[in-house]
């Protein structure tokens, strides 16, 4: 029943589309940006063609990645599959073999795709895998509706948190003086050590994020002047979490919820607020569906527009972190709309193992250097622990840093909480066939990943070894 139910939504919204023209879809991504955006609340922001967008469409509270790193995350964004069932969960792996995109399918729907700058999806893409990989947004004459037309903005990267003084103020030439942030009065979390090299970047993150508004109201604008907005269902949303220390690279809110914000004029009524779970699998889904075509099932997301409901049927939002880079781990973790559970299949490896790109943000060797000098308080030690515990439950709504672990707590409810959410997850282990499990080497003898476990990459996991890092 449920299965009839679902086709007729899918062909009655395929009817829908099919009687009008077909809708342009354009895809405005962020890198590394959590939800830092004044329509979010959040008291820093400046961010007044993100704000002013939200107003005309909706606003997503609660979008999550899959993926608290780029390259994984990606790879789920453009197939609609979980990288741990692709083999793509290794940030910095290749599968020897490219899976469907889900820009197949919109190129067999009619739709002329249009994707420059960054793919960085785990995988080769093959060639005339989309129609154009010119920039658009400088010769929007390329453009032959209707199109799928991406959009990716870099300002925001992690790396740019940390740049020098010529690249900030290149970054961020366009702002004005009251645009630009004391580091002095930004809020920090409060896992954070509040010393001047952690302000600096928190400070800086936030002049990146404005400056990321300036180019998404220049995206906006190039379709207002071209007359395309009417007809064009506009995404913005980021890649993953903020890029900075305990964000990025963690399945906690910090590294996977995202910002996500749709309009549709005559489709989405403006000002609306959805509180209803969206994963990043769904995004792949979503597009096909608004361009009338069909979801194929592969994919393991689902549409959360044009529904019988109106909104998502997901009750669950799940997230992996795998090897990061030369250092090994392995994390589950899935989210509701209240609670989050984390299961840590190394509990006997300390949060914060030395990576070398990590560990050039001056936040990360900050925080270490005060954790060696014994400076931290209860809070800020928490993530420089020798090890971690098995279980990890929070409660968002009365702790939204996630640092107050309830996993242990005697209450019946949270006791049941946790119970459900676990189960929850080794349902979707067992799902989706996640290959976590299996040794990377062992990936690389089944040919589903190339050998990435070169001389040099050895040379890199030897010389950040296991060791905990605080004395």
């Amino acid at each position: 029943m449920r299965a009839f139910v679902s086709l007729c939504a899918a062909l009655a919204a395929a009817g829908r589309v099919a009687a009008a023209d077909k809708p342009n879809i354009v895809w405005i991504v962020a890198e590394d940006i959590s939800p830092n955006l004044g329509c979010y609340g959040d008291p820093d922001a400046v961010t007044p063609n993100l704000d002013k967008f939200a107003k005309e469409g909706a606003r997503f509270a609660r979008a999550f990645t899959h993926a608290p790193v780029c390259a994984p995350s990606r790879s789920g964004l453009i197939t609609g599959q979980y990288p741990t069932t692709l083999g793509s969960h290794h940030m910095r792996s290749k599968l020897v073999k490219t899976p469907p995109l889900f820009t197949d399918d919109l190129k067999k729907a009619g739709y002329t795709v249009y994707w420059p700058g960054k793919t960085d999806f785990n995988f080769d893409v093959p060639k005339g895998w989309v129609d154009s990989t010119e920039n658009w947004t400088q010769k929007p004459d390329v453009l032959k509706p209707p199109f799928f037309a991406y959009v990716n903005i870099n300002v925001t990267h992690e790396s740019q948190a940390r740049a020098s003084k010529f690249q900030y103020a290149k970054n961020t030439a366009r702002l004005r003086p009251a645009e630009r942030h004391d580091p002095a009065k930004v809020k920090l979390p409060p896992y954070y050590p509040d010393v001047p090299e952690v302000r600096d970047c928190v400070a800086t993150y936030h002049d990146n994020v404005t400056a990321m508004d300036y180019t998404v109201g220049d995206v906006l604008k190039l379709l207002d002047d071209r007359g395309l907005s009417k007809n064009t269902v506009v995404f913005f949303f980021g890649d993953h979490g903020w890029g900075l220390s305990r964000g990025k690279r963690w399945p906690y809110d910090s590294g996977t919820r995202v910002p996500l914000l749709v309009r549709w004029p005559g489709e989405i009524k403006p000002g609306t607020v959805r509180d209803d779970l969206v994963a990043f699998v769904d995004l792949g889904p979503t597009a096909l569906r608004v361009a009338g075509a069909p979801v194929p099932e592969r994919m393991q997301g689902a549409p959360f527009l044009l529904t019988k409901s109106g909104l998502s049927d997901r009750k669950y939002a799940f997230s992996a972190r795998d090897r990061m880079d030369e250092t090994y781990d392995r994390v589950r973790s899935v989210r509701n709309a209240r609670y989050r559970y984390v299961r840590n299949y190394e509990p006997g490896l300390p949060y914060f193992q030395y990576i070398n790109y990590m560990d050039e943000m001056p936040i990360m060797r900050a925080w270490r250097r005060l954790a060696f000098e014994g400076k931290l308080n209860e809070t800020q030690k928490l993530f420089m622990s020798r090890t971690k515990p098995k279980e990890e439950l929070y409660d968002l709504e009365t702790d939204p840093h996630e640092i107050n672990n309830i996993a242990s707590a005697e209450s019946a409810l949270i006791q049941k909480t946790r119970k459900d959410l676990s189960d929850a997850l080794d349902q979707w282990i067992k799902d989706t066939k996640d290959l976590g499990e299996v040794p990377e080497k062992e990936l690389i003898k089944r040919g589903l990943v190339r050998d990435v476990l070169s001389a040099e990459y050895d040379a890199r996991v030897k010389l950040h070894p296991k060791t905990p890092p605080v004395p």
